[in-house]
């Protein structure tokens, strides 16, 4: 039997529209969140900002007094990624949280998540954080991996350095995943 090929999907940006001009995107419910890895940035921005303006009894709110993250979901997007011929996998900074914050919201089980080496660093080559990291996880598997951050240096790291088939698929954020995405993700699992 053959394996599926791997759809590593991000939160922000293809699930997550936000930077959608309007309010909500149609379709879309809001929810308000609160992450671990979102309250650790708040606090951490906090702290920042206190010891650049000499104000350190402020510099930590508690987690309580974090504000949450707003989240906007498309409930319908979970029933339709399933049926896609993927092995779902998060590829997102959300990493496991994704499974108690996002799945649910849209549907999705408990899925497998891409530990990050480097969670949000910086890579001198400009390549995107999560590239290598990608086709690391990927192992030669043919894969096709969702995001809003993606750039011709990442397409043509992955063209040279996975040796199974690869999409890198862009997802603009102000709009996430569309009908076309969704078209595009069975034509290519239709043609390995």
């Amino acid at each position: 039997m053959t394996q599926q090929p791997l759809l590593l999907l991000d939160v922000d940006g293809p699930l997550n529209p936000y930077a959608a001009p309007k309010r909500r995107p149609e379709g879309y419910d809001t929810h308000r969140l609160r992450p671990a890895w979102w309250v650790a940035k708040q606090e951490h921005l906090a702290a920042v900002q206190a010891r650049q303006t000499m104000r350190a009894r402020h510099a930590k709110p508690p987690a309580a007094r974090v504000k949450p993250l707003r989240v906007w979901l498309n409930p319908s997007h979970g029933e339709e990624l399933l049926a896609l011929p993927y092995e779902l996998v998060w590829a997102t900074g959300w990493m496991g949280e994704a499974n108690t914050h996002i799945g649910p919201h849209i549907g999705l089980p408990e899925l497998p998540y891409i530990r990050w080496s480097d969670l949000f660093g910086e890579n001198p080559d400009g390549l995107h954080w999560k590239t290598r990291d990608v086709v690391a996880w990927a192992a030669g598997r043919p894969f096709v991996w969702v995001d809003d951050e993606l750039g011709p240096q990442d397409l043509e790291w992955i063209g040279a350095n996975h040796p199974g088939p690869a999409l890198a698929l862009w997802v603009d954020p102000r709009t996430g995943l569309r009908d076309l995405h969704f078209e595009a993700l069975r034509e290519w699992a239709e043609d390995e």
